[in-house]
């Protein structure tokens, strides 16, 4: 039985079987360290051509979701660690769902707030204007990744807090209403956990994470997102690519 490949479709078709084989990753029809099919029996399901399915299969080696080996073929990659390579714009529910896992989150808190002077300030807003905090805990198949505090202008935040805050990725729910970024400057440190933030994340007090604050701008180059994350530092880390 052939999978649905949509040929008239206005995206890529090694995209379009990159995304099939992401779920199948994700929903654990194909399990850690298993074989996948062949090319050819892939070639055949998807009635796509070699090239087009070597596109999608090293797309997800890239994404460390896939691994080469010599003699044996292509297996599913056991996943430890969620990364995200520096230089692209992501969510971090996108970033574990390429991983081929589950994202979920549970919220903490939501308020409307006006005494945050320097959240305020970041967002480069009056002091005293109404932003809206959100706190939540975010997962990867069911065990506790991150704690994220973000922090909207009011008029984002309205459009945010009608949606399901536990499940939402924030920034499909904003593109969904024409709020599209363009950018994001970022800053990484490693910091340890205090026992309230080592509970909810379910290690030790003093154990290492790393603290991620992105400050992301809309296409008219304002503030629209100022967001502090803190990662488990075993579950999480970031790729870089340098070249001289």
């Amino acid at each position: 039985m052939k999978s649905t490949i949509d040929t008239n479709k206005n995206v890529a078709l090694y995209l379009q079987v990159k995304g099939i084989l992401v779920k199948r990753i994700q929903e654990k029809v194909w399990k850690p360290n298993t074989l996948i099919p062949t090319e050819q029996e892939l070639m055949q399901e998807f009635d796509v051509s070699r090239t087009t399915l070597r596109q999608a299969i090293s797309m997800l080696v890239q994404d460390g979701l896939l691994e080469k080996k010599q003699g044996r073929g292509t297996i599913v990659k056991p996943q430890s660690l969620i990364g995200s390579s520096l230089g692209k714009l992501k969510g971090l529910a996108e970033e574990v769902t390429e991983k081929g896992l589950t994202p979920n989150s549970k919220l903490l808190r939501a308020d409307f707030k006006n005494d945050l002077y320097h959240e305020t300030s970041m967002l480069e807003l009056v002091e005293g204007t109404e932003i809206l905090v959100i706190e939540r805990i975010r997962f990867a198949d069911e065990v506790p990744i991150a704690i994220e505090r973000s922090c909207w202008p009011a008029h984002i935040g309205k459009v945010l807090e009608k949606s399901d805050l536990n499940s939402a990725k924030f920034y499909e729910v904003l593109e969904e209403n024409d709020i599209f970024l363009k950018r994001a400057k970022e800053k990484i440190s490693a910091i340890n956990a205090t026992i309230y933030e080592a509970d909810l994340l379910g290690i030790r007090g003093g154990e290492a994470l790393l603290e991620m604050t992105r400050l992301s701008f809309g296409f008219d180059d304002k503030p629209i997102e100022f967001t502090v994350t803190k990662y488990r530092s075993d579950k999480y880390h970031y790729d870089i690519e340098l070249t001289r």
